[in-house]
């Protein structure tokens, strides 16, 4: 997973990967993606440039990306999940909204109010509340080990010649999670930072529903079924290997690990839900938003009919996407 070097870094970034170095030139994985996706400057996220949707400029497209029906499911479902709770008394929050725009802007809702918190934004979150995110916590920073022999070794970044390069060194501190044995060459990359940023959210003083839409794994999966990792690279929506080319110009994400979110948010006595596929949970908790939909599409193959399609479809969005929820009472 060594880099193509097909575009050159830019200057800031450069320098900030350069000032980041230890004094063997070595840059942890998870500071590395840092600079990369949320350098203010340069980095991925916080460039001008068109990054979510179904244009080929683009490099993704996410459910929100279909139109506002993947909203109307939205409400739908927290409606059907706040059971006897007033909506109108009740904050939707969505945190990691791309510029900002909300999966429910434009569409009718019954919530108190529609806030969206961005990469970076200090918030606080207090009162009745329905925290959302799709696809945030698999572009937190992770750390990247690898299985050599009898030990675990962490990889890393080198700047050679202005160029990324991989490099590993002996773990230092390893964290306790990591298996004792594992197969020569396995890839393990640890999300720390989805965790601690579930940890974060949970830590505020408000109550409700915690609801999150991403890529993810059971920590058994990662640990024993992803030999080559799970981080991967989006570009001009194709999926890569090449986690080390067009730093900045690139999206890098890596699964949650479901489990560990889970426990972050029990740590602040949130109970939580089975993970669900996004088919399961859109079918369990928006039936009947479902089902009107389908009836009053039936007649032709509109552009809301096919989103929706693509919400549900095993082979779609429909299985490629988790719904972890958690729920926290006042009371």
């Amino acid at each position: 997973m060594g880099s193509s070097h097909s575009t050159p870094i830019s200057a800031p970034l450069l320098a900030a990967l350069q000032e980041a170095a230890d004094v063997n030139g070595f840059i942890p994985f998870d500071v590395f993606m840092e600079i990369a996706l949320y350098h203010p400057a340069a980095g991925y996220y916080c460039r001008e440039k068109p990054r979510v949707g179904l244009d080929q400029r683009a490099d993704f497209f996410t459910a929100s990306s279909l139109g506002p029906v993947f909203g109307e499911l939205i409400i739908a479902a927290c409606l059907h999940r706040l059971g006897d709770r007033n909506p109108a008394d009740t904050k939707f929050v969505e945190f990691g909204a791309e510029n900002g725009q909300s999966v429910l802007d434009g569409i009718d809702h019954p919530f108190a109010e529609l806030v969206t918190v961005q990469v970076g934004q200090k918030y606080e979150l207090n009162g009745s509340c329905i925290v959302f995110s799709n696809e945030l916590f698999d572009a937190q920073p992770c750390r990247r080990f690898v299985r050599r022999g009898d030990s675990w070794r962490e990889i890393g970044v080198e700047i050679i010649e202005n160029n990324p390069q991989e490099a590993e060194r002996d773990a230092i501190n390893p964290p306790d999670v990591l298996p004792p044995e594992s197969p020569e060459g396995y890839h393990l990359d640890l999300p720390e930072k989805a965790a601690a940023l579930a940890a974060e959210i949970g830590s505020h003083s408000w109550d409700g529903l915690f609801l999150a839409f991403d890529y993810g794994k059971s920590w058994r999966e990662m640990s024993e079924a992803t030999p080559q990792g799970t981080v991967r690279a989006y570009h001009n929506h194709q999926q890569s290997n090449d986690l080390l080319a067009r730093v900045g110009e690139q999206d890098l994400t890596c699964h949650v690990c479901w489990d560990w979110i889970g426990e972050s948010l029990q740590k602040h006595h949130f109970s939580i839900d089975p993970v669900a596929s996004q088919e399961a949970f859109l079918v369990k908790n928006a039936a009947k938003t479902l089902a009107r939909i389908m009836q009053e599409e039936a007649k032709h193959m509109s552009t809301r009919k096919s989103g929706l399609l693509q919400l549900l479809h095993p082979s779609a969005l429909g299985q490629k996407f988790q719904v972890f929820s958690a729920w926290r009472d006042d009371s």
